[in-house]
């Protein structure tokens, strides 16, 4: 099994003893549910990435999933992702899910409606006062911060304010529909992850049927509780883009920020709920063309660099992990069968579906598109708004939340998917 759960914590422990430090359990933190997961060796997880804009393209794999398993003999009967698991933007869109795993394809619907028509002001500030407030402030804390900082008076918190998006989720998602759909056996599980700016772990939090007890690794761990709309504010604060929001850990408020930081293992909560078998939707790299180097010539803007921390920080650790497992499946394959039997591992089959162009060639015809403030605010750390300018594409294609962009990628999923019907069939079969 990859990240096989035993001995992650001791028989008999309880959830602080998880953890390095940290209060008791807040009251309520712990959803009532029976015993043990059922050992079904078909119980797929859905693993979705971070990424900002770029977890439109999830929404088009989805629509092409669903209508993959409704073209099958019996067509789709339920939801077909018992485990779901998402980071940053993918855990807004696993939270949908969840939220709505009674009737997964009016739920892929739904969701296909609000990215379709997305903008970025749903997400973030972008008129020009909230910008002045926010961006303009950090950018000139970190030009004149030795002499600002004395003031007292100037400390933002980060380049955009994303309480917006924290209006359209407390709109649009019903956790105590995830509650109902858990206790009627529609969804397992729900993961979100976020990482603590406070103690420096990553952390999963989960809310589940079953009674699975919180695992612990090196620098990560997991606390079961019962997800709210903060949890994905935390799980999807870009750093520096976005502020980080404090949630309770194990009834310790923490600040927490993106899930996608110190992400070593992002399959794993999967497999510690119960999975057997896991779809991963990435957001770039895996399957994406390489681009050719460019002739040197000037000096890496801000833009460059911040896009390219960004790519590492969402989009390395999952390649990484998908070749951890499948050398560890393909270990497992030279075993003898008693040696299987014997074994904590397990294989786990895996399917990856991951964009088959660069998204950020795409966000390059579409940066034109952004507000007027917000392309004068990223304008001044090196992105173009001219149609095609590949310069600072790569930060604009986290923050392209309009529907030009949103729909490419949807559509650009929805195909990539359809082109491997054959690998989703055999996979779900």
């Amino acid at each position: 099994m990859h990240d096989a759960p035993a001995g992650d914590v001791p028989a008999g422990a309880s959830p602080v003893d998880a953890r390095s430090a940290g209060g008791q359990p807040a009251a309520g933190d712990y959803p009532t549910s029976i015993a043990s997961p059922p050992k079904d060796p078909d119980t797929v997880g859905l693993i979705l990435t971070g990424g900002g804009a770029r977890a439109a393209y999830q929404v088009g794999v989805l629509k092409a999933v669903v209508q993959i398993l409704q073209e099958r003999p019996g067509g789709l009967t339920h939801n077909p992702f018992p485990v779901i698991c998402g980071t940053s933007a993918g855990a807004i869109n696993a939270s949908a899910l969840a939220c709505g795993a009674d009737d997964i394809a009016a739920t892929v619907d739904r969701m296909l409606q609000v990215w379709e028509h997305f903008h970025a002001e749903q997400v973030y500030r972008a008129d020009a006062l909230g910008v002045m407030r926010t961006g303009a402030r950090w950018l000139s804390m970190l030009s004149f911060g030795w002499m600002l900082a004395r003031l007292g008076r100037l400390k933002p918190r980060s380049l955009l304010d994303n309480r917006p998006l924290g209006d359209l989720l407390t709109r649009m998602l019903d956790f105590p529909a995830l509650a109902d759909n858990l206790r009627h056996g529609a969804v397992q599980a729900l993961a979100i992850s976020a990482s603590s700016y406070t103690t420096g772990q990553h952390i999963t939090f989960y809310q589940s049927a079953y009674e699975i007890e919180p695992w612990r690794r090196t620098q990560r761990l997991a606390c079961r509780t019962t997800l709210t709309v903060d949890h994905l504010l935390a799980s999807s604060a870009i750093p520096f883009v976005f502020p980080a929001h404090r949630v309770p850990v194990f009834g310790t408020a923490e600040w927490c920020g993106d899930g996608s930081m110190r992400q070593l293992a992002p399959i794993s909560p999967a497999i510690h709920l119960g999975a057997n078998k896991v779809l991963v939707i990435g957001a770039g790299r895996m399957h994406e063309p390489a681009r050719a180097a460019p002739v040197p010539n000037a000096y890496p803007s801000v833009a460059q660099i911040a896009g390219h921390a960004l790519s590492n920080i969402f989009l390395d650790s999952l390649a990484v992990d998908v070749e951890r497992l499948e050398r560890i499946n393909q270990t497992l394959a030279l075993l003898p069968a008693d040696r299987r039997t014997g074994s904590d591992l397990r294989p786990v089959k895996v399917l990856v579906i991951a964009p088959s162009q660069r998204l950020d060639d795409i966000a390059s015809r579409h940066t034109a598109s952004l507000p007027p403030s917000i392309r004068g605010l990223l304008g001044g750390i090196g992105v173009s708004s001219r149609t095609g300018d590949p310069r600072g594409a790569a930060l604009a294609s986290y923050l392209l939340f309009e529907p030009g962009y949103t729909r490419e990628l949807i559509a650009l999923g929805f195909g990539d998917t359809l082109s491997r019907r054959s690998d989703v069939i055999d996979f779900f079969d």
